[in-house]
């Protein structure tokens, strides 16, 4: 059976993960809290938003309420890399050649390695950002589409147009596919060798997790009272196919999903603080936490898959050792 390590925090998880195989948790106080041969705490801003790693994996970058953008190390310390005065830091993206990006309103900044920022601004608001995987190109969902910049030259950028609110978008590994969230109960996609468009719908609440497995195959959903997993190996993507349906339960939806980095399997976290995980050959499901206080709000693995770090909207957090 897997252990389980408790952490009884103080308010809503917003991110947890590994940062070099110290579990961090951002908690949306603007604490930042890990486990480092005992509990340790870090206050990164007053109001945390987002959160993501590095591309190298040795830092946590996280936005705020105040207006900052932040880098925190193993060692705790709090680095601020950009400031933005009076405006709310809703979204954060990492690129593979230290570039990152973050938005606020209608505009999104990208931060080079030279530590320049160049403003990009839209006509609407910006709702989440996302590099390609080389790191050239950053998409921007906003009303009605993404827009694809190259931050680093001044062409012009490619509008991919889809009527509703896009509110996050995420490339696929192979860099073969975009996708959306959206505001109404949907997916939204684009093939981007011709920008065909693909449609996952048929959830009854929104998607706010997602996940690619391991080699891009599948990508993994919240939304419905199972975890949805789209499938991504051919050509089209999952246009003309059938979802995976893993971990269904009639009375919890599943809030959060976190792929495994070696195993085609996804941890499957629900709203009553549940934890399964479901693999996608033979839909066999393992029971790693039962109910507990608050829904799941997000998870992630070690870079071994060991050990998967948890955290919920109320605070109730943890590591649990698969191992075990």
């Amino acid at each position: 059976m897997p252990t389980i390590a408790p952490l009884d925090l103080a308010g809503h998880c917003v991110d947890a993960r590994f940062i070099r195989d110290v579990p961090f948790f951002s908690i949306a106080d603007g604490t930042i809290h890990r486990l480092d041969n005992g509990h340790k705490t870090s206050q990164a801003h007053d109001g945390l938003l987002c959160a993501v790693p590095s591309h190298d994996g040795k830092h946590l970058l996280t936005g705020g309420e105040d207006g900052r953008i932040c880098s925190t190390g193993l060692n705790g310390e709090v680095e601020e890399l950009s400031h933005l005065p009076r405006k709310w830091l809703t979204a954060v993206a990492a690129a593979p050649n230290g570039a990152i990006a973050f938005a606020s309103g209608r505009s999104a900044w990208v931060r080079a390695a030279d530590a320049t920022v160049r403003e990009i601004v839209h006509e609407r608001s910006v709702e989440g950002i996302a590099f390609a995987p080389k790191g050239f190109r950053l998409a921007v969902a906003r009303y009605n589409g993404v827009t694809l910049h190259w931050p680093a030259t001044n062409g012009a950028p490619t509008e991919l147009e889809w009527k509703g609110a896009h509110i996050a978008v995420a490339f696929s590994p192979d860099g073969r596919f975009l996708v959306t969230a959206m505001q109404e109960n949907a997916l939204h996609g684009w093939r981007l060798e011709d920008n065909r468009h693909m449609r996952m719908t048929g959830y009854p609440n929104k998607v706010k997790s997602w996940s690619w497995s391991v080699k891009g195959k599948w990508l993994a959903t919240s939304g419905a009272p199972a975890a949805i997993v789209w499938p991504f190996s051919g050509k089209d993507g999952p246009m003309g196919k059938a979802p995976l349906e893993l971990g269904t339960r009639g009375d919890s939806l599943v809030t959060a999903v976190s792929c495994h980095p070696i195993e085609e399997i996804v941890a499957i976290g629900y709203s009553d603080g549940m934890i399964l995980v479901g693999r996608f050959g033979d839909q066999k499901e393992v029971l790693l936490r039962r109910p507990g206080k608050g829904a799941i709000s997000t998870m992630s693995w070690d870079t071994t898959g060991h050990r998967l770090v948890f955290g919920t909207e109320a605070g109730d957090c943890g590591v649990i050792d698969i191992t075990a």
